[in-house]
């Protein structure tokens, strides 16, 4: 018995490409991939920065992919995927604690565990789980990390919802005013998604470099 086309795309969905994603998915593979990505620790891998760009470039109807999203559904699914997987991710690392990443025999989990436990000692965590947002693999580990070292439920629930909010509305609606101000974008939306990662790391390099020239001042 043949497949039906649907179900064919679906089963051969990339999901290392957010294109492949979103063509098989839609507006609800946004929703599932922020909240494993975020929530989950076998999400790590996830294209979260690329998914919302390439998903508010998509509300735009200006692309040749045929793929066509609406942005206030998107909007609302990437909200609601990134706060309730970290969310999730706090209360499983709450319960777990620290097993879920000593178990792990992924290299980039334990080094992006590592950069997640500095920034809450360097930032403290108001700043730490907000600037965690912004750097892949580190927005993955340090939800439950957050929780398996015991960060108050109220403090960490307030700034997860500010930085998830920051993070997954203004990276899909910078893909969707560039989708919209920009000719023939799909030619250029690798450069593109490259662009939008390195910004979204400026606020942690902002940061860095704050805490570097305050320290030189105080010596």
């Amino acid at each position: 018995m043949a497949t039906p086309p649907h179900l064919a795309s679906q089963l051969a969905v990339n999901v290392l490409d957010a294109h492949s994603l979103l063509a098989a998915f839609g507006v609800l593979g946004v929703g599932v991939v922020l909240f494993a990505e975020t929530g989950l620790l076998i999400g790590f891998f996830l294209p979260g920065d690329s998914l919302l760009f390439t998903a508010g470039l998509l509300c735009t109807g200006r692309s040749d992919s045929g793929v066509h999203l609406s942005l206030g559904p998107l909007l609302v699914a990437a909200a609601v995927g990134a706060l309730a997987g970290a969310q999730c991710g706090f209360l499983l690392g709450r319960k777990a604690g620290g097993a879920l990443l000593a178990r792990s025999r992924s290299v980039k989990l334990r080094e992006g565990a590592q950069r997640a436990e500095e920034l809450l000692e360097r930032y403290g965590h108001a700043k730490a789980i907000v600037l965690a947002r912004f750097i892949p693999v580190v927005r993955t580990v340090l939800n439950p990390l957050a929780g398996a070292l015991e960060v108050p439920a109220r403090t960490f629930t307030l700034w997860q919802v500010a930085g998830g909010l920051v993070w997954s509305l203004g990276v899909t609606l910078a893909g969707y005013a560039l989708g919209s101000s920009i000719p023939n974008i799909d030619k250029y939306l690798l450069p593109m998604i490259a662009l939008i990662v390195v910004v979204s790391l400026l606020p942690l390099a902002a940061e860095v470099l704050r805490s570097r020239r305050a320290a030189r001042e105080t010596r």
